[in-house]
C-alpha cells in the first residue's frame, strides 16, 4: 500500500485502499488491525483510518475480538454461495438486457467498445499479474456489461457488495488455473451479447456466476479444513 496524498475525500480514499488490501490478501483474515500503523503506512491522520474502519465494520468486513481490538474478518463459504446466488440473477439480467439493447441497434457505440477493451485488457494480464491487478480487471469488465445493459440500478445493486465480491474474486484468482478459465468465460458471455443472442446472454453470465461462487466456497473449505 503506498501513501496517499491529501485529499477532500481522503477517508474514500483509505476506505478504498484498505478494501483492496483485503480483496487481495494483504490485510489476511483474522490479522489484528493498529489504526497508527494504517495511519503511517497510508500517511494519513488516525482520523481518516478510524472512519472508513467504522465503514468497514459495518460491512463486516472487520470485526471486534475481545482484547485484540478490530481484526480482519474471516471468510464464510456459505455466505459467499448466497452472495453468488444474488449476483448470478443480476448478472444474467444485465447480459440480457445488455444482448436485448445490442439486437434492438440501441446501444452505444462507446459502451459497446469499453467493454471489448476491458475484456482485451483482461486477456493481456499475463501469469506474473499481481491478485490486485486481476480484481481490478475483473470488476472493469462487470461493470462495462452493467452499463452496456443501460439499467443503471444494476450497477448501483452491485455495488454494495463489491467490498464482498472483490474479496472472493481475491480468493478464486489465487488459484493458478482460474484467471485463464474466467475471463474464456467473460469473452463468451460478451460474444453472446454482442451477437444480440439474449438467452445465450443470460445463460452464460448466470452459469460463470454461479460457477466461480461454488468454485470460491470449495477452495475455502478445503483451505479451512487443511488449517
Amino acid at each position: 500500500m503506498q501513501p496517499l496524498g491529501p485529499s477532500p475525500v481522503l477517508i474514500d480514499q483509505v476506505y478504498d485502499r484498505l478494501v483492496e488490501a483485503i480483496a487481495d490478501g494483504t490485510l489476511a483474515p483474522g490479522q489484528r488491525i493498529r489504526q497508527e500503523a494504517l495511519a503511517e503506512l497510508l500517511g494519513v491522520s488516525r482520523q481518516p483510518v478510524s472512519h472508513a474502519l467504522q465503514l468497514l465494520k459495518r460491512q463486516r468486513l472487520v470485526e471486534e475480538h475481545g482484547k485484540r481490538g478490530l481484526v480482519i474478518a474471516g471468510i464464510d463459504a456459505a455466505r459467499i454461495l448466497a452472495l453468488y446466488q444474488v449476483r448470478a440473477a443480476l448478472d444474467a439480467l444485465a447480459a440480457r438486457e445488455a444482448a436485448r439493447t445490442v439486437a434492438r441497434g440501441s446501444v452505444g457505440a462507446a459502451a459497446a467498445q469499453a467493454a471489448e477493451r476491458a475484456l482485451a485488457d483482461g486477456r493481456a494480464l499475463g501469469a506474473g499479474a499481481t491478485i490486485g491487478a486481476l480484481i481490478q480487471a475483473d470488476v472493469a469488465f462487470h461493470v462495462a456489461l452493467y452499463r452496456l445493459a443501460g439499467n443503471p440500478v444494476i450497477e448501483d445493486t452491485v455495488a454494495s457488495q463489491w467490498p464482498h465480491l472483490k474479496r472472493s474474486m481475491g480468493v478464486a484468482l489465487g488459484d493458478p488455473d482460474q484467471p485463464t478459465l474466467v475471463w474464456s468465460e467473460h469473452a463468451a458471455i460478451l460474444a453472446r451479447v454482442l451477437a444480440g443472442d439474449a438467452d445465450g446472454a443470460e445463460r452464460a453470465a448466470r452459469d460463470h456466476a454461479l460457477r466461480a461462487g461454488t468454485a470460491t466456497a470449495r477452495r475455502l473449505t478445503t483451505a479451512a479444513d487443511a488449517a
